[in-house]
């Protein structure tokens, strides 16, 4: 079980702490890119663009509510997620093209 904050007494501790979290942030984003990496299968039968704008502000809206309801900064949140969804956009293009609708 990890220390909370307040438990934590040195830098070095709360460094390897940091980088414990990093580390399992790292393999949640691996996991999620497989997911990503399915999308384009699964879309190219509707005929939906890999950039799909309705999804998009679906996803960065439910990002910006769990932030709200957890304390998290919700301008912080939805400009990392923005980020993320571009990247794993490009990745679908690179697959799939750029053409389709949106869904």
């Amino acid at each position: 079980m990890r220390k909370t904050p307040d438990e934590i007494e040195t830098m070095a501790e709360l460094r390897d702490t940091i980088d414990d979290i990093d580390r399992a942030l790292i393999a949640l984003h691996v996991e999620r890119v497989g997911y990503i990496d399915r999308a384009p299968v699964l879309k190219a039968p509707d005929g939906i663009a890999a950039r799909a704008p309705s999804r998009v502000a679906d996803v960065l809206a439910k990002v910006r509510a769990e932030a709200d309801r957890t304390g998290f900064d919700a301008d912080l949140a939805e400009a990392m997620w923005a980020l993320l969804i571009d990247a794993m956009i490009a990745r679908e293009e690179q697959v799939m093209g750029k053409e389709g609708k949106d869904g």
